[in-house]
């Protein structure tokens, strides 16, 4: 008996079926989708995530600029453990109880800074004086250059000018008071603020271990192990900054300080303690505090003083950028410039002051969790072993 042909066992809509499965690529799920190009579908499905990464940036924002006042001391917390947290370690294998050891730690930081600024303001208040005698003679110099000089400024003209700036001033008059009554709130929210760092910073240092089992616990038994490692780089990566920053920023206020005091210089320790600060905020901070410093050098001791104190401010920040950066800050946390400086912007943009000191080390920290997360390797521990790991910060 003869075998019956394909068409005569085939259902009449097979070919249908074989034609339209044919025209349906492996990454559509319908023939409508299939009619649109490739690369079409490709730009429209990075489209929408990109959209939706966008707006959940942008609802992130706004929930941290409103609740800023809590953010910020958080993050200066955080900077302030990382920074302390050697020190409660050393206690801690000293066999002092937990407490007692964060509670002389943070006494002796506070101590210490209170009394740089002491020192600082009391410098500063028995040097304005003098300072401003020598202001008024620069403006004098100054003037009489205008007129001498390759412009050759007529009286006129330069009260003229004197008279516009007193003009701005009392124009802008109206602006200046309305910042000023705003001053109790701005003085309530510094308190608050520093109150929330200290306390903060205090829990931080004697309970950060427990506090971050406690937040690794709240995700998924599978993702604890990743999590509980990038958190654990990040910290170390967090403690190798401050602390990296902190003998930089010493090594250059000691650097610029030495040639203040050898030329006599006015404010040298208020001027090296604001280089020693300075230099938290990389790139700008350093060049600001720098420019501070030539400008007391230029207003007291004349422009030849003013020209080798520049030369000594160009000299330490080189220094710092190709030989101390590189070798004391390590690869591990290793930032690119333009990074560095995007984000110093985008801090000040978004939180003043404080967003460009906690930039640099918020990219820092999340450069290294997002590789050791991006990272593919089997889990060093089990993944419940986490709950009861103990782990800084």
């Amino acid at each position: 008996m003869p075998e019956p042909s394909r068409e005569e066992v085939s259902p009449p809509w097979s070919p249908v079926v074989e034609e339209e499965a044919a025209s349906v690529h492996s990454s559509t799920s319908s023939r409508d989708d299939a009619e649109v190009p490739r690369a079409l579908r490709i730009a429209g499905a990075w489209s929408w995530r990109l959209l939706a990464i966008g707006l959940v940036t942008y609802a992130l924002l706004k929930v941290i600029g409103t609740i800023r006042i809590v953010i910020i001391p958080l993050a200066i917390a955080l900077l302030l453990s990382a920074l302390l947290a050697p020190a409660v370690g050393w206690l801690l294998r000293a066999r002092f109880p937990r407490s007692l050891a964060t509670a002389l730690v943070l006494v002796g930081g506070i101590a210490a800074v209170v009394g740089t600024l002491t020192r600082v303001v009391t410098e500063f208040i028995g040097g304005v004086p003098e300072l401003s005698k020598n202001a008024s003679e620069g403006i004098r110099q100054i003037q009489d250059w205008l007129r001498t000089g390759p412009l050759h400024l007529s009286d006129t003209q330069l009260n003229s000018y004197i008279d516009e700036a007193q003009k701005w001033i009392d124009e802008n008059t109206q602006a200046l008071t309305s910042g000023a009554l705003s001053t109790a709130t701005t003085l309530f929210e510094l308190l608050t603020g520093a109150l929330l760092v200290l306390f903060a910073t205090f829990f931080f240092l004697r309970d950060g271990g427990k506090i971050w089992r406690f937040l690794v616990r709240l995700l998924p038994v599978n993702a604890r192990w990743r999590i509980d490692d990038a958190g654990r780089a990040s910290w170390t990566t967090l403690v190798s900054y401050v602390r990296a920053t902190v003998l930089v920023a010493f090594i250059d206020a000691v650097g610029i300080g030495i040639f203040l005091v050898i030329f006599d210089v006015p404010f040298a320790f208020p001027l090296a303690a604001l280089v020693f600060l300075g230099a938290f905020i990389p790139i700008v901070g350093a060049a600001l505090s720098g420019a501070v410093a030539v400008l007391v050098a230029l207003v007291d001791s004349g422009p030849v003083t003013a020209a080798i104190i520049l030369g000594v401010v160009i000299g330490v920040q080189q220094i710092e950028g190709h030989i101390l950066q590189p070798l004391i800050m390590g690869r591990a946390v290793a930032i690119h410039p333009l990074a560095v400086i995007v984000g110093i912007a985008a801090g000040v943009v978004l939180a003043g002051i404080v967003g460009a000191l906690v930039a640099v080390p918020l990219i820092a920290v999340l450069n290294t969790a997002v590789r050791r997360l991006a990272h593919r390797r089997p889990p060093e521990v089990p993944p419940d072993a986490v709950v009861v790991a103990s782990t800084a910060p």
